[in-house]
C-alpha cells in the first residue's frame, strides 16, 4: 500500500482527510496487514480474541494485550476492556490462586444454576442486606463470575448487579427480595 505524504499548513487537514477516504493512509493504533489481510475492523479483533483466549489461559489485559500486539493489533486498554464486555469475557479463579479469562455466554439457566452451585461455595465469603441491596464479598478475582452468573439466572427479586473485584453489589426489587435473596446467599457460605 502506498502512503502519500501531505503537506503541513492550513490544507492540510483536507488533504489528511481524503487521503483517510480513499485508504491511503493508516491511521495510528490501527493494525497493520497481518498474513496480508488487513485486520481493519472489530470483528476480527474480537475473533482473534476469542482464539487466544480459548488456546491460552491468560490471566491479566496486559497478557492478552501483548498477545494480540503479536498478532498485530496494537489496543488500548479501554478498547481490550470494551471488547471484553462485548464478549462476555470475565477473570475467574483457575483454582490454583490465580484467575484467567473465561467466556460465559455460552450458558442457559440449567447450566447457569449448575455453576452458580458449584462456583459460590469457593467463591461467596460474606454477604450482609440494606434496604434493597445486599453487598456480597467473594474471593479475590470473583465478584465477576458471580455477577455473570446472577444475572444469567434471572432471579425474579433481582433487578440488576454491579462487580468489582471481590465485591458484588445486588440490587433487589424489594426489601422483601432482599431477604430471599439473602437466605439464598447465605446456604452457601454455610456449605
Amino acid at each position: 500500500m502506498e502512503r502519500k505524504t501531505v503537506a503541513s499548513g492550513p490544507a492540510c487537514y483536507a488533504q489528511l482527510m481524503h487521503n483517510f477516504a480513499e485508504g491511503c493512509c493508516q491511521s495510528p493504533g490501527r493494525p497493520q496487514p497481518h498474513s496480508g489481510v488487513p485486520l481493519s475492523d472489530k470483528r476480527e479483533r474480537q475473533q482473534t480474541i476469542r482464539e487466544i483466549v480459548a488456546a491460552h489461559a491468560v490471566a491479566s489485559q496486559e497478557e492478552l494485550r501483548r498477545q494480540l500486539a503479536g498478532r498485530g493489533w496494537d489496543v488500548t486498554q479501554s478498547t481490550l476492556s470494551r471488547d471484553l464486555r462485548e464478549l462476555r469475557l470475565a477473570r475467574i479463579p483457575d483454582g490454583q490462586g490465580r484467575a484467567r479469562y473465561a467466556f460465559s455466554d455460552q450458558t442457559n439457566g440449567d447450566y447457569e444454576l449448575a455453576r452458580l452451585e458449584r462456583m459460590l461455595p469457593e467463591l461467596l465469603v460474606a454477604v450482609e442486606g440494606v434496604q434493597v441491596l445486599v453487598v456480597a464479598r467473594t474471593m479475590k478475582s470473583g465478584a465477576q463470575p458471580v455477577a455473570e452468573a446472577l444475572d444469567q439466572l434471572e432471579w425474579p427479586d433481582v433487578a440488576g448487579t454491579i462487580a468489582g473485584d471481590d465485591t458484588v453489589l445486588i440490587i433487589c426489587r424489594s426489601t422483601e427480595g432482599r431477604e430471599r435473596v439473602l437466605r439464598k446467599l447465605r446456604t452457601y457460605i454455610d456449605r
